[in-house]
């Protein structure tokens, strides 16, 4: 079905959830990148450049998952015209994005960008994300080029979200 990554930038925000829903029924693309195979995302986690890249795993289903959402939201902003990119990587079902991912969205209009993991070989895959992650979620990758630091557990502030950064800057 959906092979490839595909972008829509603020539908979500310029739809009401009816709207979105119906167009969705007409084969209209969902509003959020979505991967099939962690092979298609892996480029997204090796990135060379002079960028910080943020990459958060979460599901709408994960309680701590939700709750530190407002972080990455207020990090996306306080570092706009900084080398820094936040990205928010749902692992939430395939049966559940047009039930309850695209609904979450519409009712928490997110600003960093969201991206869909749908590949379930979890076990595959984890280790390529960090040899440190044991598959739970919340979990927060933060790397550039070859420097990487791994967080394995729900903030409990954005001061604890920015000290990881500058942790990586050190």
């Amino acid at each position: 079905m959906l092979k490839k990554a595909i972008r829509i930038l603020g539908v979500v925000g310029a739809l009401s959830l009816s709207t979105f829903l119906a167009a969705q029924e007409e084969g209209t693309p969902f509003p959020f990148t979505v991967y099939e195979t962690y092979a298609d995302f892996a480029p997204v986690m090796a990135q060379d450049n002079d960028t910080t890249y943020v990459i958060n795993f979460w599901a709408t289903w994960c309680k701590p998952c939700v709750e530190e959402l407002p972080y990455f939201d207020s990090l996306h902003v306080n570092v706009a015209q900084k080398p820094v990119k936040v990205l928010l990587v749902s692992l939430d079902f395939r049966r559940d994005l047009t039930r309850k991912l695209v609904p979450f969205l519409a009712e928490h209009p997110l600003k960093p960008p969201v991206a869909v993991l749908l590949d379930g070989k979890y076990n595959d895959w984890i280790d390529k994300v960090s040899t440190e992650w044991d598959g739970a979620i919340p979990a927060t990758v933060v790397y550039q080029g070859g420097k990487r630091i791994f967080h394995g557990e729900q903030f409990s502030s954005y001061s604890e979200l920015t000290d990881l950064l500058a942790e990586l800057k050190q």
